[in-house]
């Protein structure tokens, strides 16, 4: 054993606000492992919070196979071949590592594009306070097309200078996502920064892009071939960007592989969250300060938490739930 290394890996417990759904099912509460590393009088902290109806592996695999890893680096062993890890597990150890190695930054790019749904004075306030790019997000797909192309024409004509970004989980038919389209005017759509999988089929969502003037993100279709071992992302044209969440890509080194290689291919990359804690919320705050600092993150999430953990994210009220009060599953 490396008497030098210490490792602590908690288990934590979050409400959440009780509207939260995820793939039909209500999330009452986030659960997941903390993951904490101590070496030579530094700490590094990673999360490992497999997303429920996302993630392939459940959460108690991905804390058995990260108490596996912990015990291996105690010993004086490697995190490395972190990519053969469930994606979770993988982003969580090499984030612990990258903090504890000081290589991760101390600033943290905290602006999230704001979650609209109702009205759009509501939504000014907050974009007048937005440094640069005011863009906004709304997802799509959840009621009636055409409810959802109003509400995003009316976005659009209300404020000008607005740009949004529409996630539709490949809610959409092609017939139904025509629908939504045809109530935005082809002069609108230009400040659609881009939809994030309109359709079911990938090129389903590819030829609504070609047909109707508007770009698309890929996202779960990134998610589902990243882990296949001869993925390249040229594979994945048509698309003006890609929507990069950590928790279920998988390493950091994986992530920002991905996100050099989209800026050689002209795609926009936005880092995104899968519902993480604070602390891993704010941890991917400070990775996209690192590596995308002019391009507005998805990491709006924090409100639909009624606690925070360990760490604050800058503005929320919420109650903050110390980690050392979470269950403690191994410690070194």
């Amino acid at each position: 054993m490396n008497s030098d290394r210490q490792a602590t890996l908690y288990r934590f417990r979050l409400p959440m606000d009780s509207g939260v759904i995820l793939r039909d099912s209500k999330l009452t509460e986030r659960t997941g492992y903390i993951i904490k590393l101590v070496e030579g009088g530094l700490v590094g902290y990673g999360e490992v919070s497999p997303l429920p109806g996302f993630s392939l592996e459940s959460l108690e695999d991905a804390g058995i196979q990260t108490q596996e890893f912990l015990e291996r680096w105690v010993s004086g062993g490697q995190l490395s071949n972190l990519d053969e890890l469930h994606p979770s597990v993988a982003f969580g150890l090499s984030m612990a590592e990258l903090e504890l190695n000081k290589k991760l930054p101390t600033e943290g790019n905290y602006q999230a594009a704001p979650l609209c749904s109702g009205d759009p004075d509501e939504l000014i306030p907050i974009l007048n306070e937005m440094k640069g790019e005011k863009v906004a997000k709304v997802k799509v797909g959840l009621y009636e097309a055409i409810r959802d192309g109003m509400l995003v024409s009316l976005f659009l004509e209300s404020i000008p200078d607005l740009t949004l970004r529409l996630d539709a989980n490949r809610a959409w038919k092609p017939e139904k996502a025509k629908q939504f389209i045809k109530y935005i005017s082809p002069s609108l759509r230009q400040r659609i920064s881009f939809i994030e999988e309109p359709c079911m089929q990938p090129e389903a969502s590819l030829a609504f892009a070609i047909d109707n003037g508007v770009a698309i993100a890929w996202d779960e279709t990134l998610q589902e071939l990243v882990k296949q071992a001869d993925f390249e992302l040229d594979s994945l044209t048509g698309a003006k960007a890609i929507v990069i969440k950590p928790t279920l890509i998988g390493s950091v080194d994986r992530c920002v592989s991905l996100i050099k290689r989209a800026e050689q291919l002209g795609m926009k990359a936005v880092i995104s969250s899968s519902l993480e804690s604070s602390l891993g919320l704010c941890q991917l705050a400070r990775l996209a300060q690192q590596h995308l600092p002019n391009e507005v993150p998805g990491l709006d999430t924090i409100g639909l938490f009624k606690a925070q953990l360990e760490v604050t994210w800058p503005g929320s009220l919420l109650p903050v739930t110390p980690l050392e009060s979470q269950e403690i599953v191994w410690r070194s």
